[in-house]
């Protein structure tokens, strides 16, 4: 049995303002979902506040993820030509050398801070 931090049980929300549950003892996904579990059924929230939330502990801090009805989830939007024509756009930008300003057909290493041509031939100003 997983365990479980009892101070997040507060299915009334007088505590949290919202009914709140442990990580491992939440209500079933069939009812209530995170924005991930919706995203994995093809579903959003759809602009709905969430309905409760799910609490655990993670390096002495409180986290919560917000719950949503599932029932009231409505369809993922498609992407549009736009869209798609907005995220190929960006991530050309992230091709971009910051030294040669080559697309360079790949993100360079952030942790050099340039391309591997750059790179091996020393231009670069390495990051400290």
């Amino acid at each position: 049995m997983p365990r479980t931090n009892m101070r997040f049980w507060d299915p009334t929300g007088a505590r949290y303002g919202l009914p709140t549950w442990p990580w491992t003892l939440g209500p079933s996904p069939d009812h209530m979902a995170t924005e991930r579990q919706l995203k994995a059924r093809g579903l959003r929230p759809g602009g709905q506040d969430p309905t409760g939330q799910l609490g655990w502990l993670r390096g002495g801090e409180e986290r919560f993820a917000a719950l949503y009805p599932v029932e009231l989830a409505l369809p993922k939007r498609p992407m549009t030509p736009a869209k798609w024509a907005a995220v190929r756009k960006a991530c050309a930008a992230r091709r971009i050398c910051p030294d040669c300003r080559r697309d360079v057909g790949y993100e360079p290493s952030r942790r050099l801070g340039a391309c591997n041509d750059c790179t091996a031939s020393g231009s670069y100003a390495a990051a400290a």
